[in-house]
């Protein structure tokens, strides 16, 4: 079910600020990537491109080529809206609607994606919230909001509306900054479970996450103030934090960057 991921040259604007420049790299399925790097440096931009949700903005636009199993997100053919259905995207803050009960947040993209019957929207609804290890928390309380819930447990929420519509990729950017330590650790341990099924890229600033959890890490920097971010180095994740190949990632990783 998950699918791999290959970037080649892949250049990000707003307007005509040049954002990245000539990302390429390639993310492996049912596995977990990170993002690290100094704010700025276009870490969430570079995620936002993989599932077009950087066009969104006005202005904005993207050169190169993202390719999910070879086929390439960004051809004339393609729906946006298709795209954002297979690589689903959790973000920073916990954002459940909030108008809408427990149910009706898992709900809700099945609901735009076309009509299903009661018992089989029922039966996503319990295994998505069991997917995100959130159901024995929630099941005898699904029609309150699902604002009412604790911060952790509304990012939980939001990964199980996320996985409600079976996309192949999970893209989270920075998913526990928001949250404590105890909530943060959930998740951490909901990401290690889900990469069996899905390819997982997170956005983070703390290293010690991008260490436990990440198969491979790429640490993204700025070469200057006001120029393109870029990929300084990829590699798996233990041989990054143990011996990477590159200064800057070592002086980043070690605290003594700036």
């Amino acid at each position: 079910m998950s699918k791999q991921i290959q970037v080649s040259g892949l250049d990000a604007y707003y307007g005509s600020h040049k954002a990245i420049e000539d990302v390429s790299m390639t993310i492996e399925p049912r596995s977990i990537t990170a993002f690290i790097g100094p704010s700025g440096c276009g870490k969430s931009t570079f995620l936002r491109t993989l599932n077009r949700m950087h066009e969104v903005i006005p202005g904005a636009r993207v050169e190169g080529k993202v390719l999910l199993d070879g086929e390439d997100l960004y051809a004339p053919n393609i729906e946006p809206v298709s795209v954002r259905r297979s690589i689903g995207m959790v973000f920073q803050r916990p954002n459940p609607f909030p108008t809408m009960s427990i149910y009706e947040n898992v709900a809700a993209g099945l609901r735009l994606n076309g009509r299903h019957s009661k018992s089989h929207t029922d039966g996503v609804v319990e295994q998505s919230l069991k997917g995100a290890n959130l159901w024995n928390e929630v099941k005898d309380r699904l029609n309150k909001p699902g604002a009412g819930l604790s911060g952790g447990q509304q990012q939980r929420l939001c990964i199980a509306r996320a996985i409600a519509v079976e996309p192949q990729v999970l893209l989270m950017d920075e998913p526990c900054s928001a949250l404590d330590p105890i909530s943060t650790l959930a998740i951490e341990d909901l990401m290690v479970k889900l990469k069996d099924d899905y390819t997982i890229v997170i956005v983070t600033h703390n290293m010690q996450q991008a260490a436990r959890v990440s198969d491979r890490t790429a640490f993204f920097n700025l070469a200057e103030q006001g120029k393109p971010g870029k990929v300084v180095e990829m590699d798996e994740t233990s041989r990054m934090f143990t011996n990477p190949s590159q200064k800057a990632t070592e002086d980043y990783i070690t605290g003594r960057f700036g």
